[in-house]
């Protein structure tokens, strides 16, 4: 064969080759490009903080992000998110980002938890109030509003179950509720056998713990005075407590509860001491005494009280 045609046929057979090759090339380029677009900071600038809500959509949380400029795009933020999060379910609360921040990393905070930003812990203890749980969360968290956590219908006093939280500064109002209503159905679902054998409705074992916050000075008297309460009401006597002054005029429970409860007294309620007392009172030093009559109960108010 001629040189030239064989140098020639060489040529021909490798040029196929070299056009792939340069193809390849020109597409790996434009994928990276416009990946690099995509992946590179918005416009925006900033520090961005979002809060994710419990149930939230995924798609809803992407294009908040898009609409407020913390990636350029939704789609690639949500595949990624997908490819991140495994089985993983996203955790609601405050997620802080740096500014800029690419999506990839992004979509890899929202799907592994990673907040960036610290809760609040709040602690509400026993006995608490619903006014005064809505002032201490009006003043630490501020999306919170306290006439709309009032006003609920939802937010029953003695159903919030006293405790340590932590919430993001920008937990909302109905989550808060959730939150601690949540709790306390938790706490009670738990006591479901001791309240059905007490034989007592579960309202009224709320209404009497709640009174036993006010009245009982720690779980060493708390069923003392539980006891000696149920059996003024089984006996047809007023309450009489100084923490309810209606039960002073009225035989029977309160209507409702006046307080948040805690599980101490609340398995006070449900488990009294039952003895032959009828009347109590604190010392000065908060110990109580016991008595069986009315005319006990005043030789201990002269002792204890004068």
């Amino acid at each position: 064969m001629d040189p030239v045609d064989e140098t020639t046929d060489i040529i021909k057979n490798k040029l196929p080759k070299t056009t792939t090759l340069v193809y390849s090339l020109l597409i790996i380029c434009g994928v990276f490009v416009f990946i690099s677009l995509l992946l590179s900071a918005p416009i925006e600038n900033k520090v961005t903080t979002i809060h994710i809500s419990e149930g939230q959509s995924l798609n809803s949380i992407v294009n908040g992000l898009e609409t407020q400029r913390v990636v350029k795009s939704s789609f690639l933020l949500k595949t990624f998110i997908v490819l991140f999060k495994s089985d993983r379910q996203i955790t609601k609360g405050d997620y802080l980002f740096d500014k800029n921040q690419s999506v990839f990393k992004i979509a890899w905070q929202i799907a592994r938890g990673i907040h960036n930003i610290a809760p609040i812990k709040i602690t509400f203890k026993e006995g608490i109030t619903n006014e005064e749980i809505a002032i201490i969360l009006s003043d630490r968290l501020p999306n919170f509003n306290k006439d709309l956590f009032l006003l609920n219908k939802e937010v029953k006093q003695g159903y919030l179950f006293p405790d340590t939280y932590f919430f993001f500064p920008l937990t909302t109002t109905d989550e808060v509720i959730d939150d601690l209503s949540t709790n306390f159905k938790k706490k009670i679902s738990m006591l479901n056998s001791d309240i059905i054998s007490s034989g007592k409705n579960l309202s009224d074992i709320i209404i009497m713990a709640s009174i036993l916050e006010k009245e009982a000075k720690g779980k060493d008297d708390s069923s003392i005075i539980s006891g000696i309460l149920w059996n003024r009401i089984n006996k047809g006597m007023l309450l009489q407590v100084d923490a309810v002054p209606s039960t002073y005029k009225t035989k029977g429970l309160p209507e409702s509860p006046i307080d948040n409860p805690g599980i101490s007294t609340i398995n006070a309620s449900i488990k009294p001491i039952n003895t032959s007392y009828l009347f109590y009172l604190h010392d000065k030093n908060g110990v109580a005494h016991f008595a069986k009559t009315y005319q006990e109960h005043k030789l201990n108010i002269n002792r204890y009280l004068k």
